[in-house]
């Protein structure tokens, strides 16, 4: 266990001899709290996500921000993990407000304009994330057309597209929750070329890993990392 904490520390730091100044750009302490309440909230850690909320308040994340990656982590994790974390915040927020700390609320969502249907406005999402053209449903969305139509018009159309959150920052929770579960390595690999589609770097990638093994543990980092080197080579 040491030893992969050890290398990963060494990667990170190794990068400023291959990476330009603003590829070395660090993730802030925000986006930080974003991957731990992510990370905690899909592997079910409840008491370490009640730590990670309060955490994420006092770094400067609103509550409709905090609400807004528990709620689009039901797409990835499921309603009962989401669920839960919603309760859990609920909690900490009543705690806090007991406690005399006023939480800036933030902003809601725009209001949806509905100029297109919502198929073709996830279509659209999603080539933008993806960086190339959405054809015809192959594989298993062609299989189970019912789930391609679900992606695009529910997670891409009506999730994605709230302005709450930025697209980077939707991919950074996202990437966050998919390396704290096992078992769904391809999909964390698609996510992470998302990630860096949406401007999230090298550098800023193997924060993430890091922070993903302080706070998870260090067989998520290293199956992280060795998923994000298959990707950054499949770029070159």
């Amino acid at each position: 266990m040491k030893k992969i904490s050890i290398v990963l520390v060494m990667i990170l730091f190794s990068l400023s001899n291959n990476l330009n100044a603003q590829d070395m750009d660090s993730i802030d302490k925000r986006q930080e709290k974003i991957v731990t309440i992510a990370a905690n909230m899909a592997v079910g850690n409840l008491e370490q996500l009640k730590k990670e909320l309060n955490a994420g308040l006092d770094n400067g994340l609103t509550i409709n921000e905090i609400k807004e990656v528990l709620v689009q982590m039901y797409a990835y994790c499921g309603f009962p993990r989401s669920l839960h974390g919603l309760n859990t915040f609920m909690a900490v927020v009543q705690e806090r407000q007991a406690g005399g700390i006023n939480d800036t609320i933030g902003k809601d969502a725009s209001p949806v304009i509905e100029s297109e249907n919502k198929y073709a406005k996830g279509k659209k999402v999603l080539e933008e994330l993806t960086n190339r053209p959405e054809n015809a449903p192959s594989g298993v969305n062609a299989f189970a057309p019912v789930i391609d139509q679900f992606l695009k018009e529910h997670l891409f159309a009506d999730i994605f597209e709230r302005d709450i959150l930025t697209y980077k920052e939707r991919e950074i929770a996202t990437i966050s929750a998919l390396m704290a579960m096992k078992g769904v390595e391809p999909m964390l690999q698609s996510h992470l070329g998302m990630g860096m589609n949406t401007g999230l770097t090298e550098f800023q990638l193997k924060e993430i890993i890091s922070v993903i093994g302080s706070s998870i543990g260090q067989e998520q980092a290293k199956t992280g990392l060795d998923i994000l080197n298959k990707v950054l080579q499949s770029r070159k």
